[in-house]
C-alpha cells in the first residue's frame, strides 16, 4: 500500500515536471515570436549616426533606395560638409550618365540632418558608422536602446568588432546586429551581416532586406573578430606596410604589383589611405589584441597616424592628395 503510494506521488511529481517544461517552453517560443513580430514591420525610415566617410555613403545609398534618412553627427559643420560631399558625388554621377537630376533631387530631400540624437526616436532602423571604440559604441548603443521605438533595430557598421559585445550595453540584444558596409559605400555591392550571440531571426532578414533594397549583394559571418574582408585586407595591407618599410619597393609599385598581378582593383596602400590610417591601425591593435602576433601592426603605420598622415582625409598618407 505505501509503495503505492509513492508510485502514485512519483507520478504525479514527473507529471507537474513535464508541465512546468512544456510551459516554460511555450513561453521562450512565444517571447522569440513575439520579438519576430515586433520586428517584422515595414522599414521606411533609417537614422545613420555618424557623418564620415562610412556615414555619408550609406545615407545616400539609402536615400536612393527610397528610404528617408536622419543623419546625425554632433557636429553641424562636419554634416553640412557631409551634405556637400554627396552632392558632389552625385553630380559627379550625372556626369558619367549614372545619375539623373531628378534623382539628385530626390535623393538629396531624402536626407535631413541633426545634431541630437533623439532623431533617432522615430527611426524604424538605425546604422551606426562612429570610431572603431568599443566603450564609445557600448554607451552610444545604451542610449540608443533607451531612445528608440521598442522595434526599431540596431546595426552597427564595425569592421571588426563584436555585435555580441556591442549588444550586451543594451537591455534588447535580440535586434543589435553588424552590418559591414564597403568604401566608397555607393560603388561598393557588399555587406557582411553578422550576428551577435542574441541577435534574433528577424533581425538578421530585416537587415538583409534593407541591404538588398540599397542594391547589396550580402553574406552571412558568423560572428569572429575581423570577419571575412577585414581579416584578409588588414593582413595584406600590413604586408604591403612592411614592405615599404623594409625598401622591397616604393608604394606606387607594390600597389601596381598587386593590382596587375593579383587582379586587385586598388593596391594595398592606396586602399589604406582610402579607409584612413588612423582608423586602420584601431582595426590592426584590435586583431591584434584578439588574434595574435599575425596583426600586430607595422611600425610604419603606428608612424604615419602619430605624425597625423592619416590618408586622403588629411591630405597625406603614404600618397600625397
Amino acid at each position: 500500500m505505501r509503495e503505492t503510494g509513492i508510485e502514485h506521488e512519483a507520478q504525479e511529481l514527473r507529471f507537474h515536471r513535464l508541465h512546468f517544461f512544456r510551459a516554460v517552453m511555450l513561453r521562450f517560443k512565444l517571447e522569440k515570436l513575439v520579438q519576430g513580430v515586433c520586428l517584422k514591420m515595414n522599414i521606411e525610415t533609417i537614422a545613420m549616426i555618424g557623418s564620415g566617410v562610412m556615414g555619408r555613403g550609406i545615407a545616400q545609398s539609402a536615400a536612393a533606395a527610397g528610404y528617408q534618412v536622419l543623419l546625425h553627427d554632433t557636429s553641424p559643420t562636419q554634416l553640412q560638409t557631409a551634405l556637400q560631399a554627396i552632392e558632389a558625388d552625385l553630380e559627379e554621377g550625372i556626369r558619367r550618365n549614372k545619375v539623373t537630376e531628378e534623382e539628385k533631387r530626390r535623393v538629396l530631400q531624402r536626407i535631413g540632418t541633426s545634431d541630437s540624437l533623439h532623431v533617432a526616436a522615430s527611426a524604424d532602423f538605425v546604422i551606426e558608422a562612429i570610431p572603431e571604440i568599443l566603450e564609445w559604441k557600448q554607451e552610444l548603443f545604451a542610449h540608443l536602446d533607451a531612445i528608440c521605438k521598442a522595434d526599431a533595430i540596431l546595426a552597427t557598421n564595425t569592421s571588426t568588432m563584436s555585435p555580441t559585445q556591442i549588444g550586451a550595453a543594451t537591455k534588447s540584444p535580440h535586434r543589435v546586429i553588424a552590418m559591414h558596409f564597403f568604401n566608397p559605400v555607393p560603388r561598393m555591392k557588399l555587406v557582411e551581416i553578422v550576428r551577435g550571440l542574441d541577435t534574433s531571426d528577424a533581425t538578421y532578414e530585416a537587415t538583409r532586406h534593407v541591404a538588398e533594397r540599397m542594391g547589396k549583394e550580402t553574406v552571412e559571418v558568423n560572428e569572429y573578430p575581423g570577419f571575412i574582408t577585414s581579416r584578409m585586407n588588414c593582413l595584406i595591407g600590413n604586408e604591403a606596410m612592411r614592405m615599404l618599410q623594409e625598401g622591397v619597393a616604393s608604394a606606387e609599385d607594390i600597389d601596381k604589383a598587386i593590382k596587375l598581378g593579383l587582379h586587385h582593383p586598388m593596391g594595398p596602400l592606396e586602399l589604406a589611405d582610402l579607409v584612413g590610417l588612423d582608423a586602420r591601425l584601431k582595426n590592426m591593435q584590435y586583431l591584434y589584441e584578439k588574434l595574435g602576433e599575425t596583426y600586430r601592426p607595422a611600425p610604419i603605420l603606428e608612424k604615419y597616424v602619430a605624425a597625423g598622415r592619416l590618408g586622403r582625409k588629411s591630405g597625406r598618407g603614404f600618397y600625397e592628395y
